[in-house]
């Protein structure tokens, strides 16, 4: 399907590319201007989208990261297809499992599951994997979160996705209450929001 000017080719084994998502990619190449030079991150790339528009845009090598091996394999045949000018490296596994731990990056891009498990069978047409949240649907977000901390550079940011509740306001009092970091800005949806996180660029952790 289409995905802003690029054509990405999924599965139902993968969760299906949401229009309104593109969104996240555009706003993760407005921050990224004020962000240093270096790699884009995404975590819970699915079939790859929202980080290769996003890299289509930036001259930023990509690396994503994703647990499900058939969405790894589209977001590699997705990144041969788009025949972009930078390097994309797809890791297939937990981002604790496939990131070394000095790894910084100045851009990370995260849309994890948000739904909550009690909520899942509203939406048969979707794998499981790629939307159940946990309890309250921020299980996910969570980690993300924990993910960011350990690997946004200083000055970097970072475009969390949630859901059009009041997740975003959650993720905002968690994102203070741990320190570190700023949230920035959030943009809500009738389908969902977008955070932005910021690191000050006298501050990194590890």
């Amino acid at each position: 399907m289409p995905f802003g000017h690029l054509t990405i080719a999924y599965d139902g084994s993968v969760l299906s590319p949401r229009p309104w998502t593109v969104r996240q990619s555009e706003l993760a190449v407005e921050v990224g201007a004020r962000s240093p030079v270096g790699p884009v991150l995404e975590l819970f790339a699915g079939a790859g989208q929202i980080g290769l528009l996003a890299a289509s845009q930036m001259q930023r090598d990509l690396v994503q990261v994703d647990v499900n091996p058939d969405a790894c394999a589209f977001a590699s045949a997705n990144a041969q297809a788009a025949r972009l000018d930078v390097a994309v490296d797809v890791r297939c596994g937990a981002p604790e499992s496939v990131l070394d731990e000095t790894e910084r990056f100045p851009l990370i891009i995260a849309d994890p599951p948000w739904v909550p498990s009690a909520e899942i069978a509203r939406f048969p047409k979707d794998p499981a994997l790629a939307i159940d949240g946990g309890a309250d649907g921020l299980d996910l977000v969570r980690h993300g979160l924990d993910v960011i901390r350990r690997h946004l550079a200083a000055g970097g940011h970072a475009v969390v996705q949630v859901g059009p509740d009041e997740q975003a306001d959650t993720l905002v009092d968690e994102v203070v209450a741990g320190g570190g970091l700023d949230a920035v800005a959030t943009e809500r949806y009738e389908r969902g929001s977008l955070v932005v996180i910021r690191r000050s660029p006298s501050v990194e952790r590890g």
